[in-house]
């Protein structure tokens, strides 16, 4: 079986819905190293919205592409057919909506905008996880040897997929042990929360009630390289892309086509399927997606008003320096991973 590098953090089976028949559709670069280059370009599916080794994982007997596979298989390929459903306006049923859920968590999770917005939280809580770590592993040795019972492992779910490693070595003075505990805050961490998030927590977003808000001819829905958008919004000042999966009020939303918007606001009734919103509401979540973005917003055609809405930040250090990070990506992170596995 063949080896995935490419990584499509956004499906073709996605894009394709914004796509012309040909395959191709419109690059917005958000963030560009100078000012003559075009806002726009024409691009085929299957050359935007992936990373060489994104999720490749280190195990001992060599590289392997397991979680792509997984979000293919139990997220991707499930949802395809009711995406088809959903953009040509047939009738969905419970199990559609369910498998489109399903797909809208995955492109929560699985994006770099995801990663990049984690990291300080996910570097917060390794500390205090190495801390709770050594001081089990100490209480644990010491209730062992004072009892002479062996010491119980206790399994906890997806934890094959968190970087951690405790070792214990004799002391100086050999009377007693150090207990040393290591962890990698990047890829295998961010591995474990999709694991743990799209298998323990995705409940919560099944249960809210779903449905598809079309767009007026002239309000086109597009898509960006961050496509989920939770958020949270009292007026237009205060607002905010932080909406928890379950939190009272949080509006979710994912461009599905130019035509159709996956769309729930939790804990509030549905609107009608095909319901187009007021004017005023479209252009402002048109807005809404644009400003999500991460770096790229995908659209059939060059709309003029995405420019007007997100406007572009020209900075060739940051441009050079973004580059040169998911460059040595693969590289650094596996480093760290085979460390910690010796």
């Amino acid at each position: 079986m063949s080896f995935t590098q490419n990584n499509h953090y956004v499906p073709r089976v996605y894009l394709k819905h914004f796509a012309s028949e040909s395959g191709y559709l419109y690059r917005y670069r958000v963030l560009v190293p100078k000012q003559n280059i075009s806002d726009w370009k024409r691009i085929n599916i299957g050359g935007v919205g992936y990373q060489s080794n994104l999720y490749t994982r280190v195990l001992a007997q060599g590289d392997s592409d397991e979680i792509e596979k997984w979000l293919n298989r139990d997220f991707e390929n499930p949802a395809e057919n009711s995406m088809h459903k959903a953009v040509n306006g047939e009738r969905l049923e419970k199990e559609d909506y369910r498998l489109l859920v399903r797909f809208l968590a995955a492109q929560i999770v699985r994006t770099p905008a995801f990663l990049i917005e984690n990291l300080p939280r996910w570097r917060e809580q390794a500390e205090r996880q190495l801390k709770e770590t050594s001081e089990n592993v100490r209480k644990e040795l010491e209730e062992a040897r004072a009892t002479g019972r062996p010491i119980q492992t206790e399994h906890v779910a997806n934890s094959e997929y968190f970087p951690l490693r405790v070792t214990k070595e004799p002391s100086s003075d050999g009377k007693s042990v150090i207990i040393k505990t290591e962890t990698v805050v990047g890829r295998g961490i961010w591995i474990y929360a999709m694991r743990h998030l799209l298998t323990k927590t995705l409940d919560w977003l099944a249960e809210h009630r779903w449905t598809i808000i079309s767009a007026e001819d002239d309000l086109p829905w597009f898509t960006t390289d961050d496509p989920v958008v939770r958020l949270n919004y009292r007026n237009p000042t205060d607002y905010n892309f932080k909406g928890g999966w379950g939190s009272s009020n949080t509006n979710i939303l994912l461009p599905l086509s130019p035509k159709y918007l996956l769309f729930t606001q939790v804990g509030k009734k549905p609107n009608q399927r095909g319901e187009v919103f007021p004017r005023p509401m479209a252009i402002m979540l048109r807005r809404m997606i644009a400003e999500h973005a991460f770096r790229y917003i995908f659209s059939p055609f060059k709309d003029p008003t995405i420019p007007q809405y997100r406007p572009r930040i020209i900075n060739a250090d940051a441009v050079k320096n973004e580059n040169e990070q998911w460059q040595k990506w693969h590289e650094e992170q596996s480093l760290a991973e085979r460390e910690l596995m010796g």
